[in-house]
């Protein structure tokens, strides 16, 4: 499978791509998103290969975010698909801070959202992220996802208590933006 778009395209992962992605990642310190994680190994990177195929198709669907030169640069995924509930979350890293707030988030996203309505049938796709995330509060604002809910002081990162937010899109709110790449 592969999903194209402007600047990327999206395919399945290899296990060099998810070695590529672990060792390439770089910690935001201006902008934490997650625990600051020292040890990244090879091990590790397989570790994540083979529980991402063990879920895929199933439970979800991820694929590697690659610029158009064919440079992996990050990974997004519809999680924890309900296929009786027809809903599931996105969610998206990238690898370097370089590749971050250029649109490529905005286009793997928005193909994400394009394929988990019009080809799994999905009605509702959620997104959560914290109080402190304003790039990703950025993106989903621009994907047409609407803030539904603040869970207040649910998540401790770096010895501070901070909000989770939570966001949600319904097929009609998507399909009302216009997405150029309905075919």
């Amino acid at each position: 499978m592969k999903l194209q778009e402007k600047d990327i395209y999206l395919t399945t992962l290899s296990r060099e791509n998810c070695r590529t992605i672990w060792n390439d990642s770089e910690y935001d310190f201006d902008n934490p998103t997650e625990e600051f994680n020292i040890g990244h190994s090879d091990e590790k990177a397989n570790d994540w290969f083979d529980e991402i195929q063990k879920l895929q198709g199933n439970r979800h669907v991820r694929l590697g975010i690659f610029k158009n030169d064919g440079t992996v640069i990050g990974d997004v995924a519809l999680q924890d698909i309900d296929r009786v509930n027809r809903k599931c979350s996105v969610g998206i890293g990238m690898s370097k801070i370089e590749y971050r707030s250029r649109g490529y988030g905005r286009q793997a996203v928005m193909l994400m959202l394009n394929y988990g309505f019009l080809y799994l049938g999905l009605e509702r796709i959620t997104a959560n992220t914290l109080d402190i995330n304003i790039g990703a509060q950025k993106l989903l604002d621009k994907c047409g996802f609407i803030l539904e809910g603040r869970e207040r002081r649910s998540v401790y990162l770096n010895a501070e208590m901070h909000d989770k937010l939570n966001y949600a899109i319904l097929k009609e709110e998507f399909l009302a933006i216009g997405y150029p790449g309905w075919t």
